[in-house]
């Protein structure tokens, strides 16, 4: 069976920067289809990063000689390439970190710790990858705040007709939201959400993870205080993910790590910090990471995040309509056109585990567990799910595997 309308982006070519799908899995030829969990990386960016190493390797913001004046230049252009695709108004708001969930802790520890306390609430919801609840939950706890959740519909997308009742409960001082969700691919109304929250004198703290890789992001349209997202999910390379937040609440927070290169100067009476985003950025940062993953945008922007959107639209219409064919097979979260490139499915009377390893006895790769969204799991009723997840370099047969790997399953356990 054949998807009926011809790709906007042509994956086949793509496959080829890809090494690792050239690989076979269990005997089988692979089918990757995990993008969600972590992408995989093409060539042009390794090869960004191993040429950095290999002729301009020298820690940055230390050295005066040529290799730690090119390192610097290399790590600081790639935070203005951030910039460039978050459409940022001034790299001082680009902060690197390692990764989405340092940058999200950072915001509750700097942020949080010095603007809550008893009477204000936290909100969050049940949809958050636990790197946007668990630190908002801890510090609300640690300041006297309450905390509270947005919450979810059976059909995987935020209630918000009940934000007034959750105004009445507290001075709302952070919203907690994440722009698509990563067990359902629930895209959420971040706009909407950053709007109310403003009304409520509140930040909102948008975890961007699964948006950043397939889509494009305004930061100066979307409304929010705070986005974070990490690399590894945008064909880049692990250890490195990006803070952006207005300058003036960087400014005016406390910093998160102390130690070298975040300071001004050092004294036994005072130490007063150095300017952003460097107040962030304490100790050696991950430059050459930040490298690979400016190669990583390069290559986004040339495939175009239009074109990707609009491929991974293709497969999950194409997915959809072939689950539907199997009896027993129940697909978690909202409609197609408000849903990304993530399916989340159960088959009746097996265990997400035990579908997730006999399809990779035929080289199909998911994830199977609750995927970091344990209140999303507990408000659908169910341990966990097996997911599926697509990204530029999948192409309609690996779904076809993945299809023919779950008649197998229900066959098996018949």
């Amino acid at each position: 069976m054949a998807v009926s309308r011809e790709l906007t982006l042509d994956a086949r070519a793509l496959r080829a920067d890809f090494p690792i799908l050239e690989r076979p899995m269990g005997g089988k030829p692979l089918a990757y289809l995990d993008s969600s969990n972590s992408s995989q990386k093409p060539r042009q960016v390794m090869d960004a990063e191993r040429a950095y190493y290999e002729t301009s390797y020298a820690n940055v913001h230390r050295a005066l000689y040529e290799l730690g004046e090119k390192a610097t230049a290399g790590y600081e252009g790639a935070r203005e390439t951030v910039r460039g695709y978050l459409n940022a108004e001034t790299t001082r708001e680009i902060v690197f970190t390692r990764g989405a969930t340092e940058a999200l802790n950072l915001v509750a520890y700097a942020w949080g710790l010095d603007n809550l306390g008893p009477g204000d609430l936290v909100v969050s919801t049940e949809l958050e990858h636990h790197s946007n609840f668990v630190p908002w939950q801890y510090i609300a706890g640690r300041t006297g705040a309450e905390f509270a959740v947005i919450r979810a519909s059976e059909h995987g997308e935020l209630e918000l007709d009940a934000l007034d009742a959750l105004a009445a409960r507290g001075r709302v001082k952070v919203v907690a939201v994440g722009y698509v969700n990563n067990s359902l691919g629930t895209v959420n109304p971040v706009e909407r959400v950053a709007a109310w929250a403003r009304e409520q004198g509140a930040i909102t703290v948008v975890d961007a993870c699964q948006a950043a890789p397939h889509r494009r992001i305004d930061v100066q349209t979307l409304g929010a205080d705070f986005v974070a997202f990490t690399g590894h999910k945008m064909c880049a390379p692990t250890g490195i993910g990006v803070l952006w937040g207005r300058r003036e609440l960087f400014e005016a927070m406390s910093p998160f790590g102390l130690g070298g290169d975040m300071i001004r100067s050092v004294s036994v009476e005072k130490t007063t910090w150095n300017e952003l985003p460097q107040k962030f950025e304490a100790g050696t940062p991950p430059f050459a990471q930040a490298v690979g993953l400016a190669a990583a945008i390069d290559y986004l922007e040339a495939a175009g995040l239009e074109a990707i959107e609009a491929h991974e639209r293709e497969l999950l219409d194409y997915t959809l309509g072939r689950l539907s064919e199997l009896p027993g097979v129940k697909v978690w979260g909202p409609p197609a056109e408000r849903r990304g490139g993530i399916v989340s499915f159960d088959v009746a009377g097996v265990h997400p585990h035990d579908v997730a390893q006999i399809l990779a006895y035929d080289g199909v790769a998911v994830r199977a567990g609750h995927h970091c969204t344990q209140p999303l799991m507990t408000r659908l009723g169910v341990p966990a799910t097996t997911r599926a997840s697509f990204y530029l370099y999948t192409v309609p047969e690996e779904i076809d595997r993945f299809v023919e790997g779950l008649h197998r399953v229900t066959k098996t356990f018949a």
